[in-house]
């Protein structure tokens, strides 16, 4: 490549360990990149237009991408247990609503139209709701101050959302699981269309490099953590990065791979996306 490609990630803590010893010169002949960070939705729709060379994504978003991007098999976000969460504040009897109480076209903050989160709720409820989208870190304080009837919340927020006296009425992650037995898929790092093979595979395996340097060496990546994580608290830092970074980060695997192919059936079958839609992973 002639010039440093752009890299595109959110600046939560599982993307900022997995990325760190990379941009931060600690692997030797890592490929120079222009580092970018954005909120998720940001960079979902900074996709559409095949902006960044190499991009953090939604798996929500991913079907709309795949004419410019293809899938990465490491950097990514897959797991068990750690899916999007639906919160809400206690009803007046102090008691949690279900999911099937919310009223048709019930105001429900979520992260952003093309986010994994977005696309399980739907799925899941199959009702209509009146979706008012904002930054993934305005959402727990709009559910508290009653600005919407319930939130969506990923990243962080699942960490701390009790604190703010709200109250979860669905684990989407869950809902996912017990539906389908399979990981969540939640977002991908993709590779632009116009890199070639050769550049592709190096990528891939510098983010492995970058990972398995983090797992070694956390006191040398903790403090760029640190600098860019929206809720500074040390434990919550570190179950993020427990939760979020596995082994599905190294690698998404064949039950990975599966997951994704299932989500895009299932998202197709409901009307929700495009038919047809299969995943596109690059390199090795």
């Amino acid at each position: 490549m002639s010039e440093a490609p752009a890299l595109a990630y959110s600046p939560c803590p599982n993307d900022t360990y997995i990325f760190a010893a990379w941009i931060n010169g600690l692997l030797r002949e890592a490929p120079a990149v222009e580092v970018v960070l954005g909120d998720v939705e940001t960079l979902n729709l900074a996709a559409r237009e095949g902006r960044y060379a190499l991009t953090k994504a939604s798996y929500g978003a991913i079907p709309y991408l795949l004419d410019k991007y293809r899938i990465l098999r490491a950097g990514g976000a897959l797991g068990r247990g750690c899916g999007p969460l639906l919160v809400s504040r206690p009803g007046a009897d102090g008691r949690t609503p279900s999911l099937g109480a919310l009223l048709p076209h019930a105001r429900i903050a979520i992260p952003g139209k093309l986010t994994t989160a977005y696309l399980l709720l739907r799925l899941a409820h199959q009702r209509p709701i009146d979706a008012v989208a904002m930054p993934f870190d305005r959402i727990v304080a709009a559910v508290a101050a009653g600005e919407v009837d319930a939130g969506l919340i990923i990243h962080e927020s699942r960490f701390t959302y009790q604190a703010s006296g709200l109250t979860k009425v669905v684990d989407l992650g869950a809902w996912w699981e017990e539906q389908t037995g399979y990981p969540i898929p939640l977002g991908a790092i993709l590779a632009r269309r116009d890199l070639d093979a050769q550049s592709i595979e190096r990528l891939g395996a510098t983010i492995r490099t970058s990972l398995d340097y983090a797992r070694g060496d956390e006191a040398a990546v903790m403090p760029y953590v640190r600098e860019h994580a929206f809720e500074m608290d040390e434990g919550v830092m570190r179950a993020h990065i427990a939760l979020y970074v596995n082994d599905y980060t190294r690698d998404v695997g064949e039950d990975g791979n599966r997951a994704v192919d299932e989500l895009f059936a299932l998202a197709g079958t409901a009307g929700l996306i495009p038919l047809g839609i299969r995943s596109d992973f690059a390199g090795t």
